[in-house]
C-alpha cells in the first residue's frame, strides 16, 4: 500500500497536490531540431517544377510503399501472402519494375535499400492537380450550374418548345447513356483506382470515377425533372432502350467488356484513349449537342456538355500525362508501346463497331444533326491526334 503525505498549503490557502513533475530528456518525438524543423513544406520528394505545390504535398507518396520509402514492408496483405499493390496488376512497366522488391522480415525494419525498385511509377503527376478539395469544389460547381440551368428552363416553360419526336429521343437515347456513365464509373474506374500502384494514380483515377458517377446522376435527376415537366414523358423508357434497342447493343456490349478488364492500365487506356473519343464524344458532341438546339432544346446540351467537359478537359489530360511517361520510359518504352499498340487495335475495332451500330439514331430527330459519317470522321481525327501525343501509330482498324 502506498500513502500520500499531506501537502502544505500555498500562499492562497490552497493545498498543492504532490504529483510527479514531467522531466524532458530530449528523447521525445519532435524534440530534435533539424535545419528545416520550422519548414512548412515536405522535402521527401522532388517537386515536378521549381517549387512544390499544395497538390504534391497532400498527394505524392501519401500511400506508403516499401518499393519506395516504407522500410518495414506492407502494413496489410492478401490471403495469398502478397501485400499492398502488386506491380503485376498491369503488364506495362515503369523504370525499375524488374528490380526485386526489398525483402523484409524480423529485424529488418531499419534496413536501407539502395536503388528503390519501380521508381518510374512514382514520377507521375496529375496535371489537373486533383485531390479531395478540388473534387468537391469542382463537382459542386458543376451540379450548381446544371441545376440552375434546369430550374431556369422550368421557370420559362422551355420544355414546351420541344417537338414530340425529340421528347421521345431524349427519354429513350439520352437517358440510355446514364447506364454507360454509371457502369464505367463504378466498375471500371473505381476498380482501376484500387489497383494502380501509387497515390498519384489513385487520386486521378478516383476523380475520373466520380466524374462519371456524377454525370450518371445528372442524367437520372434530369430524367425525373422531365417526367414532371413534360406530359407523357416516359421516365423508364431508357431501360427498354438500353436492354433491347438494337442500336444500343453494340455500345452495351463494349461497355460491359470494358468493366471486365483485369489489367488496370488497359482499362484506363481502352476507356479514355479509345472508347470515349470514338463513341462517347460521337454521341455527346456530334449527335446530342448538334441536334438538340435544332429541335427547340437548349437545356439538354448543358447537362450533356458538363460530362463532355469532364472528359475532354480533365480526364483525358491526366490520362495523356500518365501514358506519355510509360511510352517515354527510360527502360521500358518499347515494351509499353508494343502493348499499347495491341490494345489500340483491339479496342478501336470494338469501339468503331459500336459507333456504327448507333448510326440509326441520327435519322430520328425531326431536325437532323450533321451527317453521321461527318461526325465519325471528326472523332477519328481527334483519336488519331491523341495517339500521336502518346507516340503511337493509328491502328489499321481505324480505316475500316
Amino acid at each position: 500500500m502506498t500513502t500520500t503525505q499531506d501537502a502544505a498549503p500555498d500562499s492562497s490557502g490552497k493545498i498543492e497536490r504532490s504529483v510527479p513533475k514531467p522531466v524532458f530528456t530530449d528523447a521525445e518525438a519532435g524534440a530534435r531540431e533539424f535545419p528545416d524543423s520550422n519548414s512548412r513544406r515536405y522535402n521527401y520528394y522532388t517537386p515536378q517544377k521549381r517549387k512544390q505545390t499544395h497538390y504534391e504535398d497532400v498527394t505524392v507518396d501519401v500511400q506508403p510503399d516499401p518499393r519506395h520509402y516504407l522500410t518495414q514492408g506492407w502494413l496489410y496483405g492478401f490471403s495469398d501472402g502478397r501485400g499492398g499493390y502488386p506491380l503485376d496488376w498491369t503488364v506495362l512497366k515503369a523504370w525499375g519494375s524488374d528490380k526485386p522488391s526489398p525483402q523484409r522480415g524480423p529485424g529488418t525494419g531499419g534496413l536501407v535499400v539502395k536503388d528503390w525498385p519501380a521508381t518510374g511509377w512514382h514520377e507521375f503527376r496529375d496535371p489537373n492537380e486533383e485531390w479531395e478539395l478540388t473534387l468537391y469544389r469542382y463537382n459542386s460547381n458543376v451540379v450548381r450550374q446544371v441545376t440552375q440551368n434546369v430550374e431556369a428552363a422550368k421557370a420559362s416553360k422551355a420544355f414546351e418548345q420541344w417537338n414530340t419526336n425529340w421528347v421521345r429521343f431524349v427519354e429513350q437515347h439520352v437517358g440510355a447513356w446514364m447506364h454507360v456513365d454509371h457502369g464505367l464509373g463504378l466498375y471500371l474506374y473505381a476498380n482501376a483506382n484500387r489497383r494502380a500502384p501509387t497515390n498519384m494514380h489513385n487520386n486521378a483515377i478516383s476523380v475520373n470515377s466520380m466524374h462519371r458517377i456524377r454525370a450518371a446522376q445528372d442524367l437520372a435527376l434530369y430524367n425525373l425533372t422531365l417526367s414532371e415537366e413534360i406530359e407523357d414523358f416516359d421516365g423508364s423508357a431508357h431501360l427498354e432502350t438500353w436492354n433491347n434497342d438494337p442500336a444500343w447493343q453494340g455500345v452495351r456490349d463494349v461497355a460491359e467488356q470494358l468493366t471486365a478488364i483485369d489489367d488496370w492500365c488497359e482499362a484506363i487506356f481502352a476507356a479514355n484513349v479509345v472508347f470515349e473519343p470514338l463513341v462517347g464524344e460521337l454521341f455527346r458532341s456530334q449527335l446530342v449537342q448538334q441536334a438538340a438546339p435544332r429541335n427547340g432544346d437548349f437545356v439538354t446540351p448543358t447537362v450533356v456538355g458538363a460530362a463532355e467537359y469532364d472528359f475532354a478537359e480533365r480526364d483525358l489530360r491526366y490520362t495523356t500525362a500518365m501514358f506519355e511517361l510509360l511510352t517515354n520510359d527510360k527502360e521500358f518504352a518499347d515494351h509499353n508501346k508494343s502493348i499499347l499498340q495491341d490494345w489500340a487495335s483491339k479496342w478501336t475495332a470494338l469501339s468503331l463497331s459500336a459507333a456504327r451500330t448507333l448510326q440509326p439514331l441520327w435519322s430520328q430527330p425531326d431536325a437532323k444533326p450533321p451527317r453521321f459519317e461527318d461526325g465519325l470522321d471528326r472523332v477519328k481525327s481527334r483519336f488519331g491526334g491523341i495517339l500521336g501525343t502518346l507516340s503511337l501509330e493509328e491502328p489499321k482498324e481505324l480505316g475500316l
